[in-house]
């Protein structure tokens, strides 16, 4: 093994990372290898990024943030909080970001990251966009217009290696981020639409087995919040989204107005996180079936208490990308953060994604989980659409691994 691992530490990859400095040297690489697969900030908690031949990074890539007619065009490598803080500079925003401002652009994208919002699309829903290293060491940029660009964004890697994307933009904007305590769980299914719709961005917080749940309220209104709402009060410190963990790595809250990127995030990007003790899972439910999904996962409390760390509450509005968790339809997000024990999370995995079937449940890619082909297939319908357009631009599989021969095999 290379001794690279994951941000969480529970994959050490098979291959030593390679840090090609130009686009360049990047295609020369690309063009000579078997086998090559990308690592981005390693955010993923299962082998989707592993190889058994070349484990590229492109955060050596000259950095780019450049601001245009089409929005702004970023190296694939740079991280949300970089590139956030530049166009800060210049009264410029993104539509959203995820809970860490420390992942890479290209690698949140192409694995389906998202924010909060019932108006907001996931983060590669920005994407206008994109230019990549085929198989054959070529330049491809593809853009909204053409008709490759659905299949292309959240790509797991598949289609090549993602040198640059350009992001819409809009006029930068504040935020106010509030706390509230002790909202009645049984009002996140029954109150469930004021609940999400409260504020920009909302993030609800539980274990399924307290009473009790903490709402995170990102708002694009800065007037004053009420100290109570729903039966919560509003918190009397800041928090964080682990009630035992010290928040002093939360972003700004307590309704004191900021910056849109000091503000979306959970995290300070001046923290930066050292290795996880944590395994992550995520699922994606259609958002009429919230309620449903809420009362499977109460009925699981009791099997997820030993293994639980904490499970967070996010709506996403729906886009058209191919492999989005969110393709189609308004979705709901269910994460949760586990202890880092696979051989004991991985049951209640099983149990979770079997209780949640009926409800069409979306895995994410890039976290634990124990669905089939067969069943992302059925779950995500244009499964068979970008299998066929990653053949076209890598017709030999030279981006394949095993992890896509085991989840979207080519036959």
């Amino acid at each position: 093994m290379s001794g690279v691992t994951n941000w969480a530490g529970n994959v050490e990859f098979a291959s030593e990372l390679q840090r090609p400095r130009s686009v360049a040297e990047l295609q020369e690489l690309v063009a000579a290898a078997e086998k090559v697969r990308v690592l981005g900030t390693g955010h993923s908690f299962n082998r989707i990024a592993d190889s058994t031949g070349e484990l590229v990074s492109v955060q050596e890539l000259p950095a780019v943030v450049e601001v245009g007619e089409r929005g702004v065009t970023v190296s694939a490598g740079l991280r949300y909080g970089e590139i956030t803080a530049v166009l800060q500079a210049q009264g410029l925003a993104l539509h959203n970001l995820g809970s860490l401002p420390h992942i890479s652009v290209a690698g949140a994208c192409s694995t389906g990251t998202h924010g909060s919002g019932d108006g907001n699309g996931p983060l590669a829903d920005a994407v206008n966009a994109i230019t990549f290293v085929d198989a054959r060491g070529e330049l491809v940029t593809l853009t909204r217009e053409d008709p490759d660009f659905a299949g292309s964004i959240v790509s797991l890697g598949a289609l090549g290696v993602t040198v640059s994307m350009t992001l819409d933009v809009q006029p930068s904007y504040q935020i106010s981020q509030v706390v509230y305590d002790g909202l009645p769980v049984e009002r996140l299914g029954t109150d469930f639409a004021e609940v999400m719709g409260s504020a920009y961005s909302v993030s609800a917080f539980t274990d399924w087995v307290d009473p009790d749940v903490m709402v995170w309220r990102k708002s694009r209104d800065l007037g004053a919040p009420a100290p109570e709402w729903l039966g919560a009060r509003l918190a009397d410190g800041p928090r964080h989204p682990i009630k035992v963990m010290p928040a002093d790595y939360a972003t700004q809250q307590g309704g004191v107005p900021g910056p849109w990127n000091e503000r979306l995030p959970h995290f300070r990007l001046e923290f930066t996180p050292s290795n996880g003790d944590e395994l992550q899972s995520e699922y994606f439910v259609p958002r009429e079936r919230a309620a449903e999904a809420f009362e499977v996962l109460r009925a699981l409390g009791n099997q997820f208490a030993p293994v639980i760390q904490v499970s967070e509450v996010r709506t996403i509005a729906a886009d058209e990308l191919w492999l989005s968790p969110s393709q189609g339809r308004d979705t709901v997000a269910l994460h949760f953060t586990w202890i880092q024990d696979e051989a004991a999370v991985r049951p209640v995995v099983a149990a979770l994604e079997e209780a949640l079937a009926p409800l069409d449940v979306r895995p994410h890619w890039g976290k634990v989980f124990a669905a089939d082909a067969a069943t992302l297939a059925e779950r995500y319908p244009k499964v068979k659409d970008f299998i066929a357009l990653a053949a076209k631009y890598d017709p030999a599989g030279k981006f394949r691994n095993e992890y896509l021969d085991t989840f979207l095999p080519t036959s």
